[in-house]
Order: C-alpha cells, then structure tokens, then sequence
C-alpha cells in the first residue's frame, strides 16, 4: 500500500488508551515499519525520543491536548534536550473541534489526522510528508510549518527547508548510517538557523514589551501591559542559548535586562529601571542582528507598537459596541 520503504524508519507512538496505541502500532506495521516504539504518558513519549531519535512520531491530543501542544512547540524550540527539533509530528484526535485544530497547528505539528481513521488515510499523509513536506518558520513564539495563506501579505520572516530523515530513509533509500551521517550535518545547519532566527525575533521581542511597558501614547491607547514574569522568562531564553553559543556580550545584555525588570517588579526606582530596560533591550536586538542598521531597528519597533496599539484600539471599540448591544 506505501509508496515507499518505511523497513529502516523509527517510529513512536503516543497514546495513553492501550487498544488506541496497539491499533496505531498494527496500522504502521501494515505499512511496512518495523521499527515502532510506544509510549502511554508524555513522560515515556519524550523518554522515547532521547533514546530512540525517531524520523516519525503519531500522537494522540484527546487526553492531554494543552500538555501535548506545549510539548510539541517546546520540541521543536530545542527545549527538551538532544532531541530531533524537525521529526515528522502527526497528532490524531477523536474530536475535530475549532479550537483543538488551532492550539494542534499553533504548536508546530505536521498534520492533524482525525480517528477513526483507516491505513489508506495514515498512508496518505505520512507519504505526502516524505514528498513535499511544508517549509518551516521561525518567530518569537513559534517554529513549525510554515501556513500563512495570504499571498498578499508581507512578511521578513524567511521560511526553511527542516531536514526529514523519513524522506531519507524511505524515499532516498539512503542506509541507517549514510542518513544518520547526513541527517547529523543537515541538523547542525538547521539548528544554527534556528537560534539564530531565535535570538533575532526574541530580542526583538523583548524590545517590543519594553515599549509596552511605557506610557500610553498621545491618543491613550495602549495594549494590556505585558507580564514580567513573561518578559523574565523570554531573557532567560535568550541568555540560555547566548551561553550555549558563548556569546558572551549578548550574554551581558540579558543580565542587564533581568536587572531592571527585578527593579521594576520590587517598585525601586521605575524610571532608572525603564532606562536600562530600554538600552539593554536595543543594544542586544542591534548585536544579535546586525544586518540592520539602529534606524531600521527603530522604524521596525514603531511600526509594530502601532499595530498593536491600532488592533487594541478595534478590539477596545468592538467591547464597547457589545456592551451598548447588551444593554
């Protein structure tokens, strides 16, 4: 029934149901993997992924949907050890509801399969991955398959090709050592890519909520200010992986921003606070990304507070026309 030779791909499952786990186990034997591991708690799923470093994984989202989809996003961020960050990800689900289909494709899976579902169907989709897998983006929040539907929209985020060690294996019947040997170069390009994109749009980011987290702007309007628990972890990232890459200045500028947010959480002096939050903010997003000049650091951070201020603004006016309808 495959297209393609799947003897040599490793593959784990994850669902907490036993006869849901062995009837996914049984549909990817009949496809014509050998080599299937199964997991019946999050726990042993990322277990699996450590020790068995999987070209395709099939996970259930019913029981634990919110945990899986953090998880998922958490892999695909390099947050969850040596883990493959671009392993194939199909989650399956008995209930396709809206919201259920928006947290499984914002959490950076491949593809969402609905249950019951037959072989032909898991064939399908798992072949469509090996042929043409979609390209991935990297944003602040955000690595996974790029969806952008709107071919008018403008967007500087450059999408990328992940290294699919199933379309290795199975399409370019490359041997378990000639992929894990091109899989390992192709990985540690990818992963370079990655934190760097990453240290880029969170820096960035991190510029982003110290504006926020300043006066409203003439006409009053200001989004909800930002958390700074928020904030703190978002430089904890960053600092995490600018000491892994020894980039020690950056480094430096994340202590500095730490700092002031600890002033401005204890309340000691706000304005001396929000000035060294401002500085170290923009002087790590200008040393991360460098390609940019100061001015267009600027003109890029201005134009997103005023797209965030213009959609709080509809958002502000649309509550307020829904409390005048109620009334």
């Amino acid at each position: 029934m495959a297209k393609y030779s799947y003897e040599s791909s490793d593959a784990v499952i994850y669902d907490p149901v036993p006869s849901h786990r062995n009837a996914s186990k049984a549909a990817l034997y009949t496809l014509g993997f050998h080599k299937v591991e199964t997991a019946p708690s999050l726990e042993a799923f990322i277990e699996c992924l450590w020790r068995v470093q999987p070209d395709l994984a099939v996970c259930e989202a019913q029981v634990a949907e919110a945990e899986l989809c953090d998880m998922i996003q958490s892999i695909r961020q390099c947050r969850t050890g040596h883990t493959n960050p671009f392993l194939v990800i199909i989650v399956s689900t008995w209930e396709k509801n809206l919201s259920l289909v928006h947290r499984v494709l914002n959490s950076g899976a491949d593809d969402l399969l609905l249950r019951p579902f037959s072989i032909g169907q898991l064939c399908s989709r798992i072949d469509s991955h090996v042929e043409k897998r979609k390209q991935f983006v990297i944003t602040h929040d955000y690595v996974g398959p790029d969806r952008r539907n709107d071919p008018n929209r403008i967007s500087t985020i450059e999408p990328f090709l992940p290294p699919n060690s199933l379309q290795m294996k199975a399409r370019d019947g490359l041997s378990m050592a000639d992929a894990q040997t091109r899989l390992s170069r192709e990985l540690k390009k990818a992963k370079e890519t990655l934190n760097t994109q990453k240290l880029r749009r969170d820096s960035f980011q991190v510029c982003v909520l110290w504006r926020l987290l300043q006066e409203p702007d003439e006409s009053g309007t200001v989004a909800e200010l930002p958390d700074l628990t928020d904030l703190t972890n978002l430089t904890q990232d960053i600092l995490k992986r600018c000491r892994a890459g020894q980039l020690d200045d950056p480094a430096q500028w994340c202590e500095s921003i730490l700092a002031a947010v600890e002033g401005l959480h204890f309340g000691v002096d706000r304005n001396a606070s929000m000035h060294l939050l401002g500085q170290a903010a923009l002087s790590l997003n200008q040393m991360l990304d460098q390609e940019k000049s100061k001015a267009d650091h600027l003109n890029a951070l201005e134009a997103t507070i005023k797209s965030i201020r213009a959609r709080a603004a509809i958002q502000a006016e649309a509550d307020s026309q829904l409390n005048v309808d109620a009334c």
